[in-house]
């Protein structure tokens, strides 16, 4: 009977420290927040779309907010000519001094690859753009993309396989975002003054409306309600699965490979950016 207890307690404390939203239905998770009717949840909940036409865009918000996760969505972007348009997929908190972890797709012209834009905002300030062309076409079928956001650091994923990390280098002085809750955003909008070929490309709006779709939305996440967060601080001693997760070696390899190999701008290596010096984190990041 103790043993039974003790083993009811254990799982009792495990839901509470971790909230899990495990094949997430849309209509439970997710709302549509602007689009007049071009962003649609539709198969009972299992498919989300948003639609871009020349009079708007659309988007939509997680219900809930979270203080670290680890999120999984599956996205396939706009088809064919999509240049001007951009796919955003990103955590959020409020304020002046918000903090963000960014995953933007940059549209592009028949036949050329898309963008994958990634940022990491602490407290208002962001500046640590890493971009990325796919080794696969993002608009012949769903592909996962993942973030791990956890006091150790942020993991952006795609299909499994990391392509950058932004490590909690806060006891060098490098601020971390840690201690604001973030809110799940997507949107699909008109950004052709910047997004392809720095704004040389127009939108063609004779090919909209322009669609993405989302489905399979997966997360493992600590919820933020009424000041408290779902995760205890106990959660984080003694490791938690994705709340002490780390990179091992397999998953490094992966990574520097595909920076190697489709990596197509670095912040940490824009010396005419940053006459003064990078920023700290990317020495860290090399030496680490």
């Amino acid at each position: 009977m103790a043993a039974a207890a003790l083993s009811s307690l254990l799982l009792f404390l495990s839901l509470l420290f971790v909230s899990s939203v495990l094949g997430g239905n849309f209509y439970q998770d997710f709302e549509i927040t602007w689009g007049s009717g071009r962003g649609k949840i539709l198969n009972n909940g299992d498919l989300l779309t948003l639609s871009l036409d020349r009079g708007s865009g659309s988007g939509f918000q997680s219900k809930n907010v979270y203080l670290y996760g680890k999120i999984d969505m599956q996205l396939k972007l706009v088809p064919g000519n999509s240049a001007g348009t951009v796919t955003t997929y990103y955590l959020k908190s409020q304020g002046s001094t918000w903090d963000e972890i960014d995953f933007e797709f940059l549209g592009n012209l028949s036949g050329d690859p898309y963008t994958l834009h990634t940022n990491v905002y602490t407290q208002g300030k962001g500046d640590r753009e890493q971009q990325f062309h796919l080794w696969f076409d993002p608009t012949a079928n769903f592909h996962t993309y993942s973030i791990l956001w956890n006091p150790q650091g942020i993991i952006f994923s795609v299909d499994g396989t990391p392509i950058r990390e932004f490590k909690n280098h806060e006891s060098s002085g490098v601020l971390f975002p840690k201690n604001q809750p973030m809110r799940l955003y997507s949107s699909l909008w008109n950004a052709d003054d910047w997004a392809t070929r720095g704004g040389l490309v127009k939108t063609d709006w004779s090919r909209a409306p322009f669609t993405a779709s989302y489905r399979n939305f997966n997360a493992d996440v600590c919820v933020w309600s009424a000041g408290k967060s779902s995760c205890s601080s106990g959660a984080h001693v003694g490791g938690r699965g994705w709340l002490s997760e780390n990179l091992d070696i397999t998953r490094q390899q992966r990574m520097k490979w595909v920076q190697r190999n489709y990596m197509v701008y670095n912040y940490c290596t824009d010396a005419k950016r940053f006459p003064q010096g990078y920023p700290p984190e990317c020495a860290l990041n090399t030496a680490a």
